[in-house]
């Protein structure tokens, strides 16, 4: 293996690295498993977008914010977005920044998994004031490409913001890369 390569897999495993606790804190069993088996927060072992899933990306982001645990690039993208905040919007709890396929009252009603001609994705997310917002974006035809013009897209309250990053949700959403 030549010095080039070497230093590529060093950089690659170090960006990798996840779940790290800076210092001696007290953890749930759930982190310490996670750790244990150096499993990064973007890949844990809990069923996506459910309550535990929720649970150890908020513990996480506690830890964060202490300074008390490392994490890679994708990871602290995680935990510096509103994902796995739960509000209540009227008689619901919601979480925010966790996108989801939407159903609309056609597709329940022909069972299509699909939505035809309709917004495909939902989320709520944090809006300016402070309140929360829905956010519907794409379509059944949604095929998503990097676009110089993503990188600009920084407002999370925007159809175009979350076009542009869905490609983070993909596994979440159950979508292959080259269909989402």
């Amino acid at each position: 293996m030549g010095l080039r390569e070497l230093i590529k897999e060093t950089l690659e495993q170090q960006l990798n690295k996840s779940l790290m606790l800076k210092e001696d804190v007290e953890i749930s069993e759930v982190l310490q498993y996670h750790i244990d088996n150096e499993m990064t927060l973007t890949k844990n072992a809990f069923s996506v977008y459910s309550e535990r899933y929720f649970d150890l990306v908020n513990e996480v982001r506690e830890l964060f914010n202490k300074g008390k645990i490392e994490l890679n690039q994708e990871d602290t993208l995680m935990v510096e977005s509103d994902l796995g905040i739960k509000v209540k919007i009227g008689k619901e709890y919601v979480y925010l920044d966790a996108p989801y396929i939407s159903e609309t009252e056609e597709d329940i009603l022909t069972e299509s998994k699909i939505p035809r001609g309709s917004k495909k994705f939902t989320v709520y997310t944090k809006s300016k004031n402070g309140g929360v917002k829905k956010v519907t974006f794409g379509n059944s035809n949604l095929i998503i490409k990097e676009s110089r013009k993503c990188f600009q897209k920084t407002d999370r309250t925007t159809a175009g913001y979350w076009s542009c990053n869905l490609g983070r949700y993909s596994k979440q959403l159950g979508l292959s890369s080259s269909n989402y």
